[in-house]
């Protein structure tokens, strides 16, 4: 669980944004999230979505949003064993939150076709990774 830095949030106004910044942050956690928006996937699903991820750093991730009550972890009790990750209502919240964040970064980063025009966000840039042209965008 991250870790936050105020024992309580009325220190100052910016402590909600703090502690909200604090439980995702990091490289992968908002992709994640960003991803399992669209529904359940399973854990090689998320890996193909997220090619420059490892193994063990996905498993990390995942735990720890776990652990935060954003995501859901179903196993299913085959052979091979089946792992679904999907949000629960708790992680459904933040999709504003990474919908917000994905329009500021099409209309305000270098993965845009022309930099002095507005992004189409059904069209990625050339130079856009493939985890973001995966995602659509």
């Amino acid at each position: 669980m991250a870790r936050i830095r105020h024992k309580s949030l009325d220190c100052s106004p910016g402590c909600a944004v703090e502690a909200t910044l604090q439980l995702i942050d990091g490289k992968w956690k908002g992709v994640i999230l960003y991803h399992l928006l669209e529904g359940t996937l399973r854990f090689n699903e998320i890996r193909r979505r997220l090619p420059n991820i490892t193994q063990r750093m996905l498993t990390a991730q995942l735990r720890e949003l776990e652990q935060d009550g954003f995501v859901l972890r179903t196993v299913y009790a085959e052979v091979p064993p089946k792992v679904e990750y999907s949000l629960t209502p708790r992680g459904r919240t933040l999709e504003p939150v990474i919908m917000a964040l994905k329009k500021w970064g099409d209309e305000n980063t270098g993965f845009r076709r022309d930099p002095e025009s507005p992004a189409k966000l059904d069209e990625p840039a050339a130079d856009c990774p493939v985890s973001c042209v995966q995602a659509g965008g």
